[in-house]
């Protein structure tokens, strides 16, 4: 994308956040849309494409009022169905992150930890909830993933990397401001699609922009390390068909 399509997508009040089921009818109307975790795994693999990196996926939303929501990503059951690699800093911070993990070992989704044995909560290094493998670097990374795609499972993998530690928030202070984001949305009747949105704009007002920093830090961190484990990916497949 050139700078000026990257403003208009990021400025434009018509920019949809597009999930899978939002493609075939953005596409037929010529409108914008963000990509989700799920559509731009599925993009990925249509263009056989074996990894992205990203922020923190989506997951199971919390209840609110004691109401059982059944509010849970697209991203976990793509993640079941699509065999491409996520490099992510965790899941959200804002959602359930127990009961996503659940979700995730119920569809066959192994969690990795990239040099941690602890789930990254996004903004924090960790959950308190162990991963289901380390991986001690990016060549055993690769090697797992090239394994994982060899015997035809079919669903995604999703390799975990903490924020680095000069980044990092404190757990109890961002779920201190999650629970006061959460608060505010149920005041505003905050419902759907836009509920992710306003508690990650939410959190970054209360920790007076920290939580935004961290965002865009452990995004690049994840990019430089899925640059690092698709390149001993290549290297290799590269080393095993020349045998």
């Amino acid at each position: 994308m050139s700078h000026d399509e990257i403003e208009r997508l990021a400025h434009s009040q018509n920019t949809v956040k597009a999930s899978r089921r939002d493609l075939s009818t953005l596409l037929s109307k010529g409108m914008s849309g963000g990509t989700t975790v799920a559509l731009t795994m599925w993009i990925a693999h249509r263009c056989q494409i074996i990894f992205f990196a990203t922020g923190g996926i989506g997951g199971v939303h919390y209840d609110y009022n004691g109401l059982h929501s059944m509010d849970i990503s697209a991203d976990l059951s793509e993640l079941a169905r699509t065999p491409v690699a996520v490099i992510c800093s965790g899941i959200k911070a804002i959602l359930d992150i127990p009961r996503t993990v659940e979700y995730l070992e119920t569809m066959g989704v192994p969690v990795l930890g990239y040099q941690t044995e602890e789930l990254p909560a996004f903004y924090s290094q960790s959950s308190h909830l162990k991963v289901d493998y380390r991986l001690k670097d990016a060549r055993e990374a690769a090697e797992v993933v090239r394994t994982h795609l060899q015997l035809k499972l079919g669903n995604g993998l999703l390799i975990t990397n903490p924020v680095p530690t000069e980044f990092a928030l404190s757990k109890k202070k961002v779920d201190h401001w999650i629970e006061q984001a959460r608060e505010l949305a149920l005041k505003e009747n905050i419902k759907g699609k836009q509920v992710t949105p306003f508690l990650l704009n939410k959190i970054k007002e209360l920790s007076e922009g920290r939580s935004l920093k961290a965002n865009i830090e452990l995004l690049k961190h994840n990019a430089r390390i899925v640059a690092q484990i698709a390149l001993a990916y290549q290297e290799l497949i590269s080393s095993t068909s020349e045998r």
